[in-house]
């Protein structure tokens, strides 16, 4: 090690003790409390559920896709999410977990496989409106 890492990682240190000895203050502890409440992100757009025609194959999650599942394609939330949708014309709910990437068309937020548009009674439909959030199991 040189004699420059060796003050770099020297002066580390002495900044990461003080910083450990600093007291939190009850204000500062309270504010990180009401920040961990915040509102779980919703979004709102059109869902669709993909055909039966693609049992079987692999989704972008690497495992196959089982039409007798509740699962879904996002194109951001991590694979395992588990996310409730509400159908906004008929305020059925669904929990789905999200194993796949999608939809392909720009105007929809969600794919939801075919048991779940089921749940949701959209499936004769094909699309509908609905809300998309992080599940909470309370």
């Amino acid at each position: 090690m040189t004699r420059s890492r060796a003050c770099a990682a020297a002066a580390f240190i002495v900044l990461l003790s003080a910083a450990a000895a600093v007291p939190v203050s009850a204000g500062a502890a309270a504010g990180e409390a009401a920040a961990t409440k915040a509102k779980p992100k919703v979004e709102r757009g059109l869902a669709s559920w993909y055909g039966s025609k693609l049992h079987g194959h692999k989704t972008a999650s690497g495992e196959p896709m089982d039409r007798q599942k509740l699962t879904a394609a996002h194109r951001k939330l991590p694979f395992g999410t588990v996310v409730e949708v509400t159908n906004k014309r008929n305020g059925r709910k669904v929990y789905v977990t999200i194993t796949d990437r999608g939809p392909g068309k720009r105007s929809r937020i969600i794919d939801l496989s075919p048991v779940a548009a089921a749940q949701l009674g959209m499936k004769k439909k094909g699309v509908t409106p609905v809300e998309v959030r992080p599940a909470t199991f309370e």
